[in-house]
């Protein structure tokens, strides 16, 4: 059963980038919030801050847990942490968003 996500946000910038890679990084960090929900609603909420030269973007839901020695793994390419029988998937999304969030001259992490 998928329960409808709660999507909040705080006022975020406009950015000149790539609308397109913007798009796929938001619907593989937005996808993963809602494919690893826990059992109550999805709660997701995107917020950002000027930190100098540069924005930090955050995204944090209430999903299930990551454990800290799993934490670097979520981001390399086909290194699943859960078995496919429990999560489907092909271990590639956040290692996508990666990719591009470092095209766009950024970092991620968890």
């Amino acid at each position: 059963m998928i329960l409808i996500p709660k999507l909040l946000n705080d006022h975020l910038p406009t950015l000149m980038t790539d609308e397109q890679l913007m798009i796929k990084l938001s619907q593989n960090i937005v996808g993963n919030a809602i494919k690893y929900q826990s059992e109550q609603t999805t709660k997701i909420h995107i917020s950002s801050e000027k930190d100098e030269n540069k924005y930090i973007f955050s995204v944090k839901d209430n999903g299930i847990d990551i454990s800290p020695e799993d934490l670097e793994r979520i981001f390399t390419i086909f290194q699943r942490i859960h078995t496919k029988d429990e999560y489907e998937g092909t271990g590639i999304g956040l290692a996508i968003a990666q990719k591009i969030v470092q095209q766009l001259g950024g970092e991620i992490w968890a």
